[in-house]
């Protein structure tokens, strides 16, 4: 009875360590992604408040470091500053486009070495071809062509989704106006 007791529990645990060994993260990290279940292709379009555009403005500095206002981005690669935003989505780059939607959310100067920040934000979508909310968030280190954020939930034609929307600045016209290319890769479509 004895040696059946040693042989069960030897058994029990090479089952174990196999187990675990398959739910490693270096084991889930070898998995290939599929192919997306949906692709999309957006642009949105950020004018800064600056004191004098005030009718235009889509976006406004809402905090600022000491050294900073909320008329003029702060120095030190804009460190400290949050801006939040409710910018049109276009189908192409033309700021005067018919929108299909909005970008609404925030961004954040993160660091005070190099112009980056951070973003959170949604599309928000209410017409006849798209309904509902994709939502981001993530890192935009904005000196690189290309950077990917992740792309967290979404409602209505959207619902539940994630996957990767790759950013690309595709317009900058001084600290007043730029415009972001947003290709999105869903791979978890409902």
């Amino acid at each position: 009875m004895e040696l059946t007791t040693r042989l069960v529990s030897v058994i029990l645990f090479l089952l174990v360590i196999r187990v675990g060994c398959s739910a490693s993260p270096h084991h889930w990290r070898k998995k290939r992604v599929g192919e997306p279940c949906k692709k999309l292709v957006f642009y949105f379009h950020d004018i800064i408040y600056n004191g004098h555009n005030g009718k235009n403005a889509t976006s406004a500095i809402v905090g600022t470091p000491a050294w900073g206002n909320r008329t003029i981005l702060a120095g030190h690669n804009h460190f400290g500053d949050v801006v939040v935003f409710d910018d049109p989505i276009t189908l192409d780059n033309n700021l005067h486009s018919p929108p299909v939607g909005r970008a609404q959310g925030f961004y954040i100067y993160d660091k005070k070495d190099i112009f980056t920040a951070w973003l959170g934000f949604s599309f928000v979508f209410n017409s006849t071809q798209l309904r509902g909310t994709i939502n981001f968030a993530g890192a935009d280190p904005l000196m690189n062509k290309t950077r990917d954020i992740s792309v967290i939930g979404g409602t209505g034609d959207f619902f539940m989704t994630r996957g990767v929307a790759t950013l690309s600045t595709d317009a900058f016209e001084g600290e007043v106006y730029f415009r972001l290319r947003a290709d999105i890769n869903l791979f978890e479509c409902w």
